[in-house]
């Protein structure tokens, strides 16, 4: 019998729910029979944004409300998805929901360190009548992983090939990678981190200087000039010559730290020039890991919402010439749809007792099977 899940993402970005409705047919092949997304209301957004920095007045409580209103805008979502297919909720075996990331510090602090996702899943099980699967990265970090990515293992169903190397890469709030060999060797290990920043500088510094949300389709970017001192400032962080195991979050790469990186560069920049420049770094710290990683040529698919970003795109073929530099939308899987699939995907990982992370990719000392269930 087809087996239905839904995954519900809010990344790093925080522009909102994406969410969609697969089909799991017998052989494991899945097919995506609806996508949803809805933008956070912009109260919401702005208090996730601020629950992002440790400096801030009565947390827990305003974590706490945060949380069920995370949830009960994944709801609508869940309640848009079955719509669209045409199906009731008890022929949902369960749901996916990643919750809204406000701290990620894994194997910090007390050896451990924490990852916090803000939602409430009981509430989320309340208001849809399906079961919920969350808390999908504390079990890794619990085994000295790094909580991220979760993804590759995913990404190496959908979009391994046969004979080839294939590297995707998920360009989100903060870009990670996933470097998949040919699926015909059994034995090759997966590869997947955390590279640098992907969207969410850039979207910082379009919305403080010209109101938009994000640079459509990189427009604006396109239009400035790299500032060469910025940019090699920008590509000395230590997180990105660091080798993986690793993973980051707007722990480091926030507003906080640009405004540190452009105090050292002690220069007036017109604010589009830091705008094209911000997209570079984004380029140029995806690009120097793919060389770093998987070798000189291949085939680079892009997800995310940077997928969609024209300039960038343009900047990873040019900085890539030997990959052949496209969205997965060629895989017949959009670009907003993927991390959603990946996390309905380990929805049903944990109903049927599998593993859901791969220590290879992010350091756990084995394979664990990851998620607390909420049942209907």
């Amino acid at each position: 019998m087809p087996e239905h899940f839904i995954g519900l993402m809010s990344g790093t970005s925080l522009d909102g729910v994406d969410g969609v409705l697969v089909r799991w047919q017998a052989g494991q092949t899945s097919r995506v029979l609806a996508y949803a997304s809805q933008p956070f209301p912009t109260p919401l957004r702005e208090e996730l944004m601020a629950l992002n920095s440790p400096d801030g007045l009565n947390e827990l409580h305003r974590a706490a409300l945060a949380g069920n209103a995370v949830s009960r805008a994944y709801a609508a979502v869940v309640q848009q998805l079955l719509q669209q297919a045409d199906l009731p909720p008890s022929a949902v075996r369960a749901i996916g929901a990643h919750g809204q990331t406000v701290r990620h510090q894994p194997q910090l602090h007390d050896g451990t360190g924490y990852t916090l996702q803000l939602q409430n899943p009981a509430l989320l099980a309340e208001a849809t009548g399906i079961t919920v699967v969350a808390d999908l990265r504390n079990r890794d970090v619990a085994a000295a992983g790094q909580g991220a990515p979760l993804v590759p293992a995913f990404h190496q169903g959908v979009f391994a090939d046969a004979h080839a190397t294939t590297v995707v890469l998920n360009i989100g709030g903060i870009a990670n990678l996933s470097i998949l060999p040919p699926s015909t060797q059994a034995d090759a290990a997966i590869l997947g981190f955390d590279c640098g920043p992907g969207n969410a500088l850039m979207d910082w510094w379009c919305l403080q200087h010209t109101g938009a949300a994000y640079d459509d389709q990189g427009r604006w970017a396109a239009g400035g000039q790299v500032h060469r001192p910025l940019l090699q400032q920008l590509l000395a962080e230590p997180f990105l010559q660091q080798p993986p195991p690793k993973s980051t979050g707007r722990d480091l790469f926030n507003p906080h730290w640009l405004q540190a990186q452009l105090q050292r560069v002690a220069a007036t920049i017109p604010a589009q020039d830091v705008q094209t420049t911000l997209t570079a770094l984004t380029a140029h710290s995806c690009a120097d890991a793919v060389r770093r990683h998987a070798g000189d040529s291949g085939r680079l698919l892009v997800c995310g919402g940077g997928a969609l970003n024209t300039e960038l795109m343009r900047q990873l073929q040019a900085l890539l010439p030997a990959y052949t530099v496209s969205s997965t939308a060629a895989q017949g899987l959009p670009p907003l749809q993927v991390e959603a699939a990946a996390f309905a995907w380990l929805a049903r990982q944990c109903l049927h007792g599998l593993p859901g992370n791969l220590p290879t990719v992010t350091g756990a000392k084995g394979p664990r099977i990851l998620g607390a269930i909420y049942p209907a």
